[in-house]
């Protein structure tokens, strides 16, 4: 058959003050009607540059050479991507070729309904009257799997759950029916159970359909699960490219097999828990924990005359000095909320949670003001949480001066040199701003603030579910051989179950605000109980096609089964 997209020779620079930067050096790639082709590759590998070119989204600063084919999906007509004028190009996006895009919440217009957003497609490509486009709306959801597609076509996108959001944006992606649709990353955002469901969608897009899917992702997981082709993209160029179960069980190239060899496995982590324990001291298990929760209770309160909401829910669990508890649930269970009340940012409404023998149900925050120098937190977007203003030293050094241990930055300065090279970065990296890092420099530096202060306690939030899967492969073992070094106890907050293997010494599961099942990595995940615990398992997608459809078919079992 004819392939719905040709890339042939396809070359993108950009102009900077530098001088200009290859960021796409001699791409070549087909794509098959109805086919999943994987793009996959570390940030920087060209591969957001080239799904961006499929659509002629990149900005006037680039420059394209190359061709970019883009066929109908009847095959009557063909276009040039790189040759169109922006007149042309805007006839051919939505009826040709659309796009998914990673972040649905910044993807989707908030003071428009999810229903006039997906009409605009429609009427901005023919004559429609505004009943027919209404009825394609609604259509359109109801096929992605929105519940009362009829009564939520009018809804607005903060009434959306992230996942939902993901579906609404297929949905508007889907409605002109095109021959050809681009995700980029478009599970990143999500936790494991969501994501299976937007992969079964994904998959029902590629059989029902019929539309070919070009899929932008680091997540080697997803590609097994999804693809029929992946390309590996390295330093700007295709460095592999080969049939899903081929690359997985036989890849040829270097940089593939460093890749595969970064993704976490669940059941890594048993060998090194136990190790962990063995190096304990002898009465370690008799010691006062650093975190006690007894039946810890958290409620935000309603608004308007409405009932509070209960975010945390009867839950008990303790961190022993040392000791690394991980936590992990899907959006909505509680995790975050617990992480920020263990450190005196959310009110604790019920029970007791004592944190370094300061009980948190009632504190005042002039007295809790000690304790929290001995509290580190590392947040998940280290982007967001760095004042782009200040220098990495300057952000480094932020705790030290507030908490009086130096008169200023530059006063500081030696320990934060200290601080840098524990975390594997450069001192030179001090005198650079947050947006000069990458991800994973900036999640490294973000490490080293949290351990300015030494602190007895570590919090973790998600701090690896942005990362590439490689860059994820390295921050962990640093956060492994940190806390080795420093010893302090943690609290890592996932959805990632085979990150927390890793890590964690126990594991905790949170559902709905309530913990379900609590153990070592062996009891939890080698034989969870949990029907939760087992869909949580079972929704994690593995880096083997043969395997993952046997996982698939296990996940579908227990949906069945409630």
């Amino acid at each position: 058959m004819t392939d719905v997209l040709t890339i042939d020779g396809l070359g993108v620079s950009f102009a900077t003050d530098a001088g200009a930067v290859k960021a796409v050096d001699g791409v070549s790639l087909q794509v098959a009607p109805g086919e999943v082709l994987a793009i996959v590759g570390e940030s920087g590998s060209g591969k957001t540059v080239t799904a961006k070119t499929i659509l002629g989204l990149l900005p006037e600063t680039a420059t394209e050479n190359g061709a970019v084919i883009l066929r109908s999906r009847d095959g009557q007509s063909e276009s040039d991507i790189v040759a169109l004028t922006k007149a042309e190009l805007r006839q051919v996006r939505g009826r040709d070729v659309s796009m998914v895009f990673q972040e649905p919440s910044t993807a989707l217009n908030p003071v428009y309904t999810v229903g006039w957003q997906i009409m605009e497609g429609i009427r901005a490509h023919g004559q429609v009257g505004r009943a027919e486009a209404k009825a394609k709306a609604i259509e359109i959801l109801g096929r992605v799997g929105i519940p009362d597609p009829e009564v939520r076509v009018d809804y607005y996108p903060h009434q959306f759950s992230g996942g939902q959001k993901q579906r609404v944006v297929i949905a508007m992606a889907l409605v002109l029916n095109p021959g050809l649709i681009v995700a980029d990353e478009p599970t990143t955002a999500l936790d494991v159970t969501v994501q299976a469901e937007i992969l079964d969608l994904l998959r029902t897009v590629r059989d029902d359909f019929g539309t070919a899917i070009v899929l932008i992702t680091h997540n080697m997981g997803v590609v097994a699960d999804l693809a029929d082709r992946v390309a590996v993209m390295y330093q700007g160029k295709v460095v592999e490219e080969a049939d899903a179960h081929t690359l997985f069980t036989a890849p040829t190239n270097s940089y593939t097999k460093s890749l595969l060899a970064a993704v976490p496995h669940v059941g890594q982590g048993i060998e090194r828990a136990a190790e962990r324990a063995r190096a304990r001291p002898a009465g370690w298990a008799e010691q006062a924990p650093v975190v006690q929760a007894e039946n810890l209770r958290i409620q935000y309160p309603g608004r308007l005359g409405r009932p509070g909401f209960v975010a945390v829910d009867d839950v008990s669990f303790s961190i022993r000095p040392g000791e690394v508890l991980g936590l992990v649930g899907e959006s909505g269970s509680g995790k975050t909320t617990t992480g920020r009340a263990i450190a005196g940012l959310t009110r604790v409404t019920g029970g007791s949670l004592r944190v370094l023998g300061h009980e948190m149900n009632g504190f005042h925050e002039r007295a809790f003001k000690k304790v929290r120098s001995e509290i580190g937190f590392v947040f998940q977007d280290p982007a967001s949480s760095f004042n782009p203003l200040l220098t990495i030293a300057e952000c480094v050094a932020e705790p030290l001066v507030v908490h009086g241990r130096a008169a200023n930055p530059a006063a500081a300065r030696g320990r934060v040199d200290e601080l840098l090279e524990a975390v594997q970065l450069p001192r030179a990296y001090g005198n650079r701003y947050p947006h000069e890092l990458s991800g994973g420099q900036r999640q490294r530096a973000s490490l080293a603030r949290a351990l300015a202060l030494e602190p007895s306690l570590l919090i973790a939030d998600e701090p690896t579910s942005a990362l590439d899967v490689s860059v994820q492969a390295s921050v962990l073992e640093l956060f492994a051989e940190l806390q080795r070094e420093f010893g302090f106890a943690a609290l890592f907050i996932s959805h990632d179950l085979a990150v927390i293997d890793i890590l964690a010494d126990r594991i905790a599961v949170l559902y709905r605000g309530r913990l379900v099942e609590e153990g070592t990595g062996a009891e939890v995940l080698g034989a969870p109980k949990d029907p939760y615990t087992q869909r949580l398992l079972a929704s994690l997608p593995v880096p083997d096609p043969a395997e993952q459809a046997l996982r698939r078919q296990e996940l579908e079992r227990l949906r069945a089964a409630g």
